[in-house]
């Protein structure tokens, strides 16, 4: 695969996040706008989504935003930071992010992401796509549900290919050299 020009980002829609959360989001859009790819986001106008999307726009990148009819009224669409995909269902929303995608990254969110994230990574292992899944761990975020992997490793209920499908990054400077590497 060469290097993915459309990034998936899985997060959160929530407000009130802590203000180091929020940057990790800015931060992020900026720098896949930097590095010529299209950002690729669940259309949400709250939370860490619309952060990470204008930060996106603002630094002159292409924004595509999946959202479903159903959660406009909850969560708002980010319609002012690029397109906008109107969807029916949550199952339409990943499988138009996954078709629109590269690679994808999850930063912190809540089941919603952890739903999102966990179907790439079954897709990986079922050979569905080979697409590049990350896990960018900042602030230890993930750590409880990487225990959860290594508890399954040791069972037996986690196959050994997941650390093919699934890769863990501790900052944005590794996963944008994984990134470059592929």
């Amino acid at each position: 695969m060469s290097k993915p020009k459309s990034i998936c980002l899985f997060c959160s829609a929530s407000q009130g996040l802590p203000a180091e959360y929020i940057a990790l989001a800015e931060s992020l859009g900026t720098r896949i706008a930097r590095e010529g790819m299209r950002l690729v986001y669940g259309g949400s106008a709250r939370g860490l989504m619309i952060a990470t999307a204008r930060a996106a726009h603002a630094a002159g990148g292409t924004v595509l935003g999946v959202m479903p009819r159903l959660l406009i009224p909850r969560e708002g669409i980010g319609s002012s930071v690029g397109e906008i995909k109107l969807v029916e269902t949550l199952s339409e929303r990943k499988q138009v992010m996954a078709d629109a995608s590269d690679a994808f990254v999850a930063i912190p969110g809540g089941i919603g992401t952890l739903d999102e994230v966990a179907e790439m990574i079954t897709w990986n292992e079922l050979s569905i796509h080979a697409k590049p899944v990350y896990l960018l761990n900042m602030f230890g975020f993930w750590d409880p549900l990487l225990e959860f992997f290594e508890r399954g490793r040791k069972l037996g209920v986690i196959r050994p290919s997941f650390d093919d499908s699934c890769t863990v990054v501790d900052t944005q400077d590794a996963l944008f050299e994984d990134l470059a590497r592929r």
